[in-house]
């Protein structure tokens, strides 16, 4: 088969894992959003994605030219010859996440597969700042033995011996479901029971996950930390604190995703070593938006004042704490508003392979004084048009 352009109404996120870069030039989709799961593992695949194009399925075409970078999508002469082409450019950086004055925001890697790892090493990530592990397991049905979680975990970790890395445990539910869960369904599976929820159920799935994990900390020489997605209170944080700490994990810490948690942020890191932002659910759930829903796609905008608020207060936090509060969500790749979150008083930005050297040097070029004026610019703003205006450096 010829490689193609890939055109669906949506795809699934196990769908979208199991997608061949070599044989899928690019990926359209009628449906979801630029933060969706599905995007998001396009762009850790290397795949050029275009999400809610509208009418797209009943376009009579046999040829679509895709530019990812624009998301410009054009019917083309099917009799063209295929061209693919990507812009590289290798900035000039490093390899320390610093500020041109050495205030340290360090530089990570979002990995959920061994080519992910490889790639985010190969371009400089000091480490990793959220691997996802679910996305192993997107086809088992069948929960994996700790032996295979083991293995496959320690497949991931391998090229980050002696460096951080930190692990998010299964973010499973009816959104992302997992057939050994067998989670039902529910009439909003945004809001139900996934990520932490699921181990309060189920806390002996929690237990072997984190048994794999330390022996894959073992196995691997990387010094790893364990954070747990979609917790709402102080009482979630410190309850799964308790088992990472049991497993024998030294370093425990949870995600910032919903607004009551981000509110709660100083609290949550009394419990915890460390938080880390989701800012794609977070903004999910500020603006009562489905990150899914392209029709929805301009209020997760990550430019929204009103989220860059909720950030400052987790940035203050951090600070109040002495504890890293760092940034995974799509955000962080933007070596814009990288520069805005460092200003924030966020610790640490992670983020896909290509986006490493571009944000690393966009913060070695600039000042902590000014990324922090930066910040107050944006935060005086009503609008993210506006926001992203008087950002700019």
């Amino acid at each position: 088969t010829s490689p193609a352009v890939l055109v669906a109404r949506d795809l699934a996120p196990a769908d979208t894992a199991g997608l061949d870069p070599a044989q899928v030039l690019a990926l359209v989709t009628e449906e979801g959003g630029p933060t969706s799961h599905t995007a998001i593992l396009a762009r850790a695949l290397g795949i050029p994605a275009v999400v809610a194009v509208r009418g797209l399925l009943a376009l009579d075409a046999q040829a679509l030219a895709v530019d990812g970078d624009t998301g410009v999508v054009e019917v083309a002469d099917p009799s063209a010859p295929v061209v693919t082409a990507t812009v590289t450019q290798l900035a000039e950086w490093n390899g320390t996440g610093a500020t041109a004055d050495g205030h340290r925001v360090k530089v990570y890697g979002n990995v959920g597969s061994p080519a992910d790892a490889q790639a985010a090493a190969d371009a400089g990530a000091e480490g990793v700042g959220l691997f996802r592990t679910e996305f192993c397991y997107l086809d088992a049905s069948d929960e994996p033995s700790v032996a295979d979680q083991r293995a496959a975990y320690t497949a991931v970790l391998a090229p980050f011996r002696g460096k951080p890395v930190i692990v998010r445990t299964l973010d499973a539910g009816a959104d992302k479901p997992l057939a050994f869960l067998s989670p039902e369904a529910e009439p909003n599976p945004a809001l139900g029971v996934r990520g932490l929820r699921v181990a309060f159920d189920r806390p002996e799935v929690l237990d072997r996950q984190l048994e794999a994990i330390a022996g894959a900390a073992e196995d691997s020489g990387a010094e790893v930390s364990v954070m747990a997605p979609m917790v709402a209170t102080v009482e979630e944080a410190a309850w799964f604190a308790d088992r990472v700490r049991a497993a024998g994990i030294p370093r425990a810490g949870v995600m910032i995703e919903i607004p009551a948690a981000a509110l709660s942020a100083r609290e949550i890191l009394e419990a915890v070593d460390f938080v880390s932002v989701g800012t794609n659910d977070l903004a999910q759930y500020t603006f009562a938006a489905d990150r899914q829903l392209g029709a929805v796609a301009k209020l997760n905008d990550p430019w929204q004042p009103g989220l860059l608020r909720l950030l400052k207060l987790i940035g203050d936090a951090a600070k109040a704490t002495g504890k890293p509060a760092g940034v995974c969500g799509e955000a962080a790749a933007d070596p814009r508003l990288a520069l805005v979150l460092a200003g924030l008083g966020l610790t640490s930005l992670s983020m896909n392979a290509p986006a490493i050297r571009t944000v690393g040097a966009s913060l070695a070029a600039t000042t902590f004084a000014e990324c922090e004026a930066l910040a107050g610019a944006a935060l005086a703003t009503s609008d993210p048009a506006a926001a992203r205006a008087a950002a700019r450096p």
